[in-house]
C-alpha cells in the first residue's frame, strides 16, 4: 500500500493529507487563530467542584472553563501529601481537589461546541518511540506489538530508564529499535519534563507546554507508520520539517520533498474536491447503493441503501454485498471526517446470521486501519451495529461549517406553503388588534412570488377575510422563513 502525506501551508491556515493508494483517507486542519489545544499542559486554578457530578470546572486561561471529572486525576506528590491512600482509592472529588487550588492540567479533548476542554492531571508526554508519564514509575508497551520476545526485550530496555521522575510508554514505532535511540527519547523527554515542572513556580494561570504545530505533531505521529513521501508546497516549512526530521524523526529526512507544481498541491490529488464531498450527507456507493450520515451532538448515526444496486442473484446477496461494500465506506468516512463519540449504524437488515457475523467482521478490519481506538460492539435486538471512536478534536464539519441562519441548525425550513398560511395567520391578528386601513407584506423572494403568483388564492381568500387591502412587497434580503406585515 502506497501512503503519502501533503501540507498545504498558508500565512493563515496550515492542513495536512492522507492519501492512501491515491485516495483520501484523513486531513488535519489548523488555522493560526483557532489552534487546537490537546496535547497542551497548564497550571490551571480549580474555580468550582461539583460533588455530584464528581467533577471539578478548572480556569485554563479560556473563554470556557474545562472540565475535569475525578477519575481523570492521577495520583501526584502535590496530591500525594493532603490526601490520603484510602480516600485516593474512593476517588471522591471533594478529597482530590478544592476551589481555589492551583493544579498541573493536560487537555484531551478540544471544546466542543457547548461544552469546554476536556483535562486530565495524568500527564503525557510523546516522543517518537516513548511516551514519558510523571504520575507512574513503570514501562507499558504498547498493544499492537504482538511478538512477546520482542515485547521483553523492549521493557528490559527501558527499564533501566525509570526512576522516581516517571515511567514510559513504548510506541509502535519502537519496535525494533536500538537501546541507543530508546535512551535519546528518555533523555529528551526528561529535559522537556524538568523544564515543564521548572516553569510551574507561580500561582499564575498559565500555559506550560503547547503542543507542536500541526505539520510537526503529525509528522511524529506517523512514525513508523509506511510513508512513502511527505510533499510540502510551502519553502519555509520544507525548511523547518528538515530541520525536524533530522532531529527527531531522521527515518523521514529522505522522504521529504518540496511540492513546486503549477497547480495547488491539494488540487492535483483531487483533495479539494474531497473535502467539499466529505461536508455532504451521501456517500454514494460503487455499487449504487448509498450511506447517510447524520451528525448530532448526542451522536452520529449512519444509514445504508441499497439504491441503484440491484443485484445479480436475490435481494438477500445484494443487501449482503451493499453492507459490506458500506463497511469499507464507513471506515474511511469516519476517519475523514473525524467522527467520534457514540456512534449508531443501521444496516440493510439481514436474515442470515453468517452474514450478520461477516459484515461485523469486516467492519472491525476496516476500522484497524484507524489510528483513534474504536470499540465495536456488535448488533443490537434493532439490528443496529453499536461503537464508539475516540474523539479529541472536532470534526471536519465542525471545524469547516458553521450554524445555518435560515434553519439555525435544525437542517430544515418550512416550505413557501407553510410560509404563506402563517402570514394569513399574522393578518388575521393584527386585523383583530389594532384598527388598519390596509396592510404590506414583505416576504422573501420565493414567498413574495408564490403570493402574486401559485398561492394568489389565499392572498385574495384572506382580502376578503379581512375586508382590507393586502399588498405584497419583495425582500431581496430576507431568507425565504422571514416576513413582516406592516399596518398602513
Amino acid at each position: 500500500m502506497s501512503a503519502e502525506l501533503l501540507i498545504n501551508v498558508t500565512p493563515s491556515e496550515s492542513r495536512v493529507a492522507l492519501i492512501e493508494n491515491g485516495i483520501l483517507q484523513e486531513v488535519h486542519i489548523e488555522r493560526h487563530t483557532k489552534k487546537g489545544i490537546v496535547g497542551n499542559i497548564y497550571n490551571a486554578k480549580v474555580s468550582r467542584v461539583l460533588p455530584g457530578m464528581q467533577a471539578a470546572f478548572v480556569d485554563i486561561g479560556l473563554d470556557k472553563a474545562a472540565f475535569l471529572h475525578a477519575s481523570d486525576i492521577a495520583v501526584y506528590d502535590e496530591l500525594k501529601d493532603e490526601v490520603a491512600a484510602n480516600q485516593l482509592e474512593k476517588k471522591d472529588i471533594r478529597e482530590l481537589v478544592r476551589e481555589g487550588q492551583h493544579i498541573m492540567v493536560q487537555v484531551v479533548k478540544d471544546p466542543l461546541g457547548t461544552k469546554g476542554a476536556r483535562l486530565t492531571t495524568d500527564i503525557t508526554l510523546p516522543s517518537r518511540y516513548l511516551v514519558f508519564m510523571p504520575s507512574v514509575t513503570h514501562v507499558g508497551v504498547s498493544q499492537k506489538i504482538e511478538d512477546d520476545a520482542e515485547r521483553e526485550r523492549l521493557k528490559s530496555l527501558v527499564a533501566d530508564l525509570c526512576d522516581e521522575s516517571g515511567g514510559f510508554i513504548l510506541r509502535t514505532a519502537a519496535e525494533g529499535v536500538n537501546g541507543k535511540e530508546l535512551r535519546q527519547d528518555a533523555e529528551f523527554l526528561r529535559r522537556l519534563w524538568a523544564k515543564i515542572a521548572s516553569r510551574k513556580k507561580s500561582n499564575k494561570i498559565n500555559m506550560l507546554y503547547e503542543d507542536l504545530p500541526v505539520a510537526r505533531r503529525v509528522l511524529r505521529d506517523f512514525v513508523g507508520t509506511e510513508i512513502d513521501r511527505i510533499r510540502i508546497d510551502s519553502k519555509l516549512t520544507y525548511k523547518e520539517l528538515v530541520a525536524f526530521t533530522k532531529e527527531y524523526v531522521p527515518e523521514l529526512s529522505s522522504k521529504l520533498e518540496y511540492y513546486q507544481g503549477e497547480l495547488p498541491i491539494f488540487d492535483q490529488y483531487d483533495v479539494e474536491n474531497e473535502l467539499q464531498r466529505a461536508l455532504g450527507r451521501r456517500v454514494d456507493l460503487k455499487s449504487g447503493g448509498y450511506i447517510i450520515l447524520d451528525q448530532t451532538e448526542a451522536m452520529t448515526t449512519i444509514d445504508i441503501n441499497t439504491g441503484a444496486f440491484v443485484g445479480h442473484r436475490n435481494l438477500e446477496e445484494t443487501i449482503f454485498n451493499t453492507n459490506i461494500e458500506a463497511t469499507l465506506a464507513i471506515a474511511r468516512q469516519l476517519r475523514l471526517r473525524n467522527l467520534g463519540g457514540m456512534i449508531l449504524i443501521d444496516f440493510i437488515d439481514m436474515m442470515e446470521p453468517d452474514h450478520q457475523r461477516r459484515v461485523l467482521h469486516s467492519l472491525e478490519q476496516a476500522m484497524s486501519k484507524d489510528r483513534a481506538k474504536s470499540s465495536i460492539y456488535g448488533f443490537t435486538k434493532l439490528g443496529l451495529i453499536e461503537m464508539t471512536r475516540k474523539r479529541t478534536r472536532e470534526s471536519l464539519e465542525h471545524q469547516l461549517c458553521g450554524e445555518c441562519p435560515a434553519c439555525r441548525g435544525r437542517g430544515t425550513i418550512k416550505t413557501i406553503e407553510t410560509i404563506c398560511f402563517e402570514i394569513t395567520r399574522e393578518v388575521v391578528r393584527v386585523n383583530r388588534a389594532y384598527n388598519a386601513d390596509k396592510f404590506v407584506v414583505y416576504a422573501s423572494v420565493p414567498v413574495a412570488e408564490a403570493l402574486m403568483g401559485e398561492e394568489s388564492h389565499i392572498l385574495a381568500e384572506l382580502e376578503a377575510f379581512v375586508g382590507k387591502q393586502i399588498k405584497v412587497h419583495t425582500e431581496h434580503l430576507y431568507h425565504q422563513d422571514k416576513f413582516d406585515v406592516v399596518m398602513m
